[in-house]
């Protein structure tokens, strides 16, 4: 350890001997550090406001010494990158030039677009499953890839087969009514009419939100919520008013004072396995969100795209049961059981509204994929998709307790045990934002909590996909990083 006021010539000998893997780049061990920090400001892992890791955790973190980290925040500093505060260490500072001082006096103020494109990009990034505990999907030994590759051929081989047509916008009719006839084992009576395909449920999100909201409109969504969902909609410049997460799901008795308070036009929430919590909404709290909805005319939009991983016998509530698709919007997706790049998803509604909204579809993408919607209704006619989630249930069962356990004993606190699922939300206790910077040095793919906040306020936290987390490699380096960072703290 270096000691609190080194000598430079003693520190940066003591650097030149570290191993190259610390750090990689062009020039010195200071210039190395200078670059990295620039590229994680520049990919938003450091954000403008941000308070940058600490002296001692940094150097413990990137293998040099004190000394090093002190002349590279310097640096930063002096090219406006970094702000000092006394006491409280460094921050990422605002851009602040001219052209934009004078833009902001001139210009009225508009919301920040909602930057999710850092873990969108990386997830599509090759990172293997295996290294990705941050993954949102099954890996490929999980996944329906070969129900897919297995209805693609049962598809090519039926006789007088036409796909030279124009696709529907409402989607492959066929697919609707099954889709129609899952809806009615929940208790929903539906017509193929109120049902619309799309190319999973962002892009419902997306011709919900066109059609409903407009810029400065506020809508309530859960804190800690799905990104993608969060992006999409910030990007329209509307209000995300976080709506508190419990361990049994949304904070019912917050939402009402929210309401109360803010006057939204929507309502959002991820009702079944909440992504990332995993928690399930129970009949109780239903009954409440519905009756607060309807007290202020809310447009309610149910996001129920992990229903297939609920074993059938585990309760849960739903929104649309007991709304039936009077206020509710309600969306399912069949890609997350299945396959990511397969992306076949649906919203019901009322008639009014799906016909509306497949007009929108109609104007902004035409159709969705015919083939695609073809593939998953052989699956579901032909049995193999409820074989496939019988298998993936009784799998990811058995990975459950083990897999927590062994998470807990790196020293991560569960926020709940789910039900059933692959997701889980751990307190690291420490910035998880830094860690998955870490953990992309490394190749592996973290996915830190900051990712699902409205406001992507920085957070210990961090989601887990307990399918993609059996890596020996991947749990010695998580420890062992927790460990210096923690140390560091």
């Amino acid at each position: 350890m270096s000691p609190a006021n080194p000598d430079p010539s003693a520190s940066r000998s003591q650097d030149a001997a570290i191993s190259s893997a610390a750090l990689s780049g062009q020039g010195t061990l200071v210039d190395q550090l200078v670059q990295w920090a620039e590229l994680r400001m520049g990919q938003q892992v450091f954000r403008p406001g941000m308070r940058m890791p600490s002296v001692r955790q940094l150097a413990l973190e990137r293998g040099v010494s004190r000394f090093t980290v002190v002349e590279a925040y310097e640096r930063l500093v002096a090219r406006g990158r970094l702000q000092a505060r006394r006491g409280a260490g460094f921050f990422v500072r605002e851009p602040d030039t001219a052209a934009t001082s004078k833009r902001a006096r001139t210009t009225p103020a508009r919301a920040q677009p909602f930057d999710m494109g850092w873990l969108v990009r990386n997830m599509q990034s090759g990172i293997p499953a295996d290294k990705a505990p941050g993954f949102g999907y099954l890996p490929p030994d999980l996944c329906g890839g070969e129900l897919v590759k297995g209805g693609l051929r049962s598809v090519a081989a039926t006789a007088g087969l036409q796909l030279s047509h124009a696709a529907l916008a409402q989607g492959y009719a066929p697919l609707r009514e099954q889709i129609a006839r899952r809806l009615a084992e929940l208790e929903v009576s539906a017509t193929p009419a109120q049902i619309l395909t799309t190319s999973g449920a962002t892009q419902a999100v997306d011709l919900i939100a066109r059609k409903f909201l407009h810029p400065g409109d506020s809508v309530i969504v859960g804190d800690p919520a799905w990104s993608a969902q969060l992006g999409s909609l910030a990007m329209m410049g509307v209000n995300l008013v976080s709506l508190p997460y419990t361990p049994q799901g949304p904070d019912v008795a917050a939402l009402a004072e929210l309401v109360a308070s803010c006057k939204p036009v929507m309502l959002i929430l991820n009702t079944v396995l909440h992504n990332p919590t995993g928690s399930v909404l129970t009949a109780a709290a239903a009954y409440q969100i519905l009756r607060v909805a309807e007290a202020h005319d809310l447009i309610v939009v149910e996001d129920d795209i992990y229903a297939d991983f609920l074993p059938s016998g585990v309760p849960a509530a739903r929104l649309v049961s007991l709304d039936q698709l009077k206020r509710v919007i309600y969306l399912g997706s069949f890609s997350k059981m299945l396959v990511p790049n397969v992306r076949v998803g649906y919203l019901a509604a009322s008639a009014e509204i799906a016909e509306s909204l497949g007009n929108q579809k109609l104007l902004t993408s035409l159709a969705t994929p015919e083939i695609n919607e073809r593939i998953v209704h052989r699956a579901l006619t032909e049995g193999s998709y409820r074989k496939h989630c019988q298998r993936v249930h009784a799998a990811l069962d058995e990975l459950g307790d083990p897999t927590f356990a062994r998470l807990e004993s790196l020293g991560l606190k569960a926020y709940c045990r789910p039900q059933a699922g692959f997701q889980g939300w751990f307190d690291t206790g420490v910035d998880t934002i830094a860690l998955a910077a870490l953990a992309l040095e490394a190749g592996y793919l973290l996915a830190p909590g900051a990712l699902f906040s409205p406001q992507q306020t920085p957070s210990t936290f961090m989601r887990m996909n307990i399918a993609t987390s059996q890596n020996p490699e991947v749990l010695r380096w998580l420890e062992a990083t927790l460990k210096i960072m923690r140390r560091g703290a």
